[in-house]
């Protein structure tokens, strides 16, 4: 009998904006295709929890807005806020001392510095803060879904997915590596991309589309989601008349249980 995998804790962010037609829109990249997980896909910028983001929980001179909560729960957001750095150039951060984000001109210097050399494993982001004495806003992700990828799957993935404003002025670009292209969207052309083929969207992605475009704004779907009760998705597969259905709890807030998902291979 196959041992099942266990899932590695990962963070995705949905960085959003009140767009200029009246959408909220949010901003995804393309995965490379040489990817090997969810390769060629639209999806929100995201990754593994790693052994730096531990680092840097016992160092809380380097994080604020985490009061309360447990080492897990810190990792989950240091990495998120981390991940968002490396693969949008959006940092969640503030000056040391000060209670606003960072300034764009200063933001866009960091990221000139120290994005690429971060993401090719040449600096840390322990250093990346401690030398631009800047500390990460955690009160800024508001969580928002928690899905575990499947057993079965050969790799699987225990993802917190947050919400998250996206700084004044800072637009954000992927990275040309692990990623090919960027958009800010909204979720309503997103999902209409879906459906025609010009864009690959996984399962989570779409749901968690789907429920986001019910928003009007960013303020409006940061206070729909503080304090609202996360309901843990982990999608069971079936293969019924030659095709393939996912169920979810229906409490999870996905507008159903059962969902059609293609033909089964």
């Amino acid at each position: 009998m196959t041992q099942a995998v266990t899932p590695r804790p990962a963070s995705t962010v949905l960085l959003l904006r009140d767009g200029a037609g009246g959408e909220i829109e949010v901003f995804m990249m393309v995965r490379h295709y040489e990817i090997d997980f969810n390769s060629g896909a639209l999806v929100f910028p995201g990754g593994s929890v790693d052994n730096g983001d531990q680092e840097i929980i016992a160092r809380p001179e380097l994080y604020s807005g985490g009061e309360g909560l447990d080492a897990g729960s810190l990792s989950f957001r240091i990495a998120a806020i981390r991940e968002t750095f490396e693969e949008s150039g959006i940092l969640l951060a503030r000056p040391r001392g000060s209670n606003s984000l960072v300034e764009p001109r200063r933001a866009a210097e960091i990221e000139g510095r120290d994005r690429a050399a971060l993401c090719e494993s040449k600096t840390t982001f322990l250093k990346v803060l401690s030398e631009n004495e800047v500390v990460l806003a955690l009160d800024e992700l508001v969580p928002y879904a928690h899905w575990i990828t499947p057993e079965g799957m050969p790799k699987r993935f225990d993802t917190w997915f947050f919400l998250a404003a996206a700084p004044p002025e800072q637009a954000g670009a992927h990275d040309g590596k692990e990623s090919t292209d960027s958009i800010w969207v909204s979720p309503r052309e997103a999902l209409a991309g879906g459906e025609s083929g010009r864009f690959k969207l996984p399962f989570p992605t779409t749901r968690n589309l789907i429920r986001l475009g019910k928003q009007s704004s960013v303020r409006a779907a940061l206070n729909d989601s503080k304090g609202r009760k996360i309901v843990t998705v982990m999608p069971v597969m079936t293969k019924l008349n030659g095709g393939r259905q996912l169920r979810i709890p229906i409490e999870a807030g996905y507008d159903g249980d059962v969902f059609e998902v293609g033909a089964a291979g």
